[in-house]
């Protein structure tokens, strides 16, 4: 029992994800994560304004069974199967945080002032995560799907555009991390 509660290794966790996608492959199925919010609007009516959300949604219901399953997998993994134990923060990061004004995460992946309910009590958060929210699906969008599809799809495929979407992926954290998270904090 404890292999489930331990971080597995790169090697096991990227056997699966190959195996994973040799059968999407088999099976003529595409992966994709920000492609269902295209189902969901599409479930919701918004066929009635815009010809892009006019397609035969229930094609791809099984993507948005792949969606439902990594919320409840995630609830799962935070409410019954954390271990703070096992989360290590490189101290530079920590210090770095402290910098930025942020405490240290303490056994979580983020800060609570950035990802927890805090970050729902300070207008500037709100505005950040309003506005990189909007950057987030613009960007999906424009690059004709999101990290998961591309990196892990695309790549898996070995599709130019997704090798282009992960460079540019990759960049754009760069230009973040490095040069507009030191200024907006």
């Amino acid at each position: 029992m404890n292999l489930i509660y331990e971080t597995w290794p790169w090697y096991f966790s990227g056997f699966m994800i190959g195996m994973i996608m040799l059968a999407l492959i088999y099976f003529g199925k595409t992966f994709g994560m920000s492609s269902n919010l295209r189902s969901l609007c599409t479930i919701g009516g918004a066929g009635k304004f815009a010809e892009f959300f006019r397609f035969d949604w229930k094609s791809q219901s099984w993507n948005l069974i792949v969606v439902l399953g990594a919320m409840i997998g995630g609830y799962v993994a935070v409410h019954y199967m954390h271990d703070a134990s096992n989360v290590d923060i490189n101290p530079k990061t920590i210090e770095q945080l402290a910098q930025y004004g942020f405490d240290a995460p303490n056994g979580k992946l983020a800060p609570d002032v950035m990802f927890g309910n805090e970050a729902f009590q300070s207008p500037k958060m709100m505005a950040i995560l309003i506005f990189g929210g909007i950057l987030i699906g613009f960007g999906s969008r424009y690059a004709g799907g999101c990290t998961s599809g591309h990196a892990i799809q695309g790549m898996s495929n070995l599709q130019i555009p997704s090798l282009k979407a992960v460079i540019g992926f990759f960049v754009g954290g760069l230009i973040m991390a490095y040069l507009l998270f030191p200024l907006i904090f």
